[in-house]
């Protein structure tokens, strides 16, 4: 099947406390439908412990051919052999988590509702800019809202892929998709799905389709 021209970028919850067991849950969610992307999102671990998860999903995840991204430490994504990293406004800058990756890697930045930000990081050579929170989020403190109009604008200014993120789920996701997110970043909207990360990831593509065909 085509992917999508609009694809998921999943997200993982922040703590693995049986990475083992995630990783069955992440191999079912990954074959369901359409990843374009996964990124770890660990938080409050110790690096050894940073290392041993990603050593334990990073393998599932470049199998099917999809861009492993681990969050905040571009060092760390390096020595684990993620593709790449995502980096917030208060992590490493791009030019240090480029410098540490090489020119092939994946380095993405947030840019939570700035259009300065954006021009700036998609100019420095980042690989694509997120834009966010656009709902409600319980993954973490939004500090920042979105609108889908700057999905429209940066889509009419840049060729940069744009990443929209927070609060997303299948029900509320058609607006972004019609704005023009070139992905979707979903984690509670997978992970907590009632009927598992699978139906998850099938819910989010089908919502994803039915927005693009109207």
């Amino acid at each position: 099947m085509k992917p999508p021209a609009c694809r998921l970028y999943l997200i993982t919850p922040s703590t693995l406390p049986d990475p083992a067991a995630f990783g069955q849950l992440l191999a079912e969610a990954l074959d369901a439908d359409d990843v374009g992307c996964v990124q770890i999102r660990l938080k409050d671990l110790a690096d050894d412990a940073i290392k041993r998860a990603v050593d334990q999903v990073r393998p599932i995840i470049q199998k099917r051919d999809i861009a492993c991204l681990l969050n905040d430490r571009p060092d760390l994504a390096r020595q684990t052999g993620c593709d790449g990293v995502h980096v917030g406004q208060d992590d490493a800058p791009y030019a240090e988590a480029r410098n540490i990756l090489g020119p092939d890697a994946i380095v993405g930045v947030t840019c939570h509702d700035s259009r300065d930000l954006a021009l700036a990081a998609a100019e420095a050579g980042a690989d694509y800019v997120a834009f966010g929170a656009f709902f409600p989020t319980t993954t973490k403190d939004a500090k920042f809202a979105a609108h889908p109009d700057i999905l429209e604008w940066w889509s009419a200014a840049t060729t940069v892929p744009c990443v929209a993120i927070g609060g997303i789920t299948a029900q509320n996701c058609a607006p972004l998709v019609r704005a023009g997110a070139d992905f979707l970043a979903v984690s509670g909207g997978v992970w907590a799905h009632p009927q598992g990360p699978a139906a998850g990831v099938k819910a989010i593509n089908a919502a994803i389709r039915a927005a693009q065909s109207d």
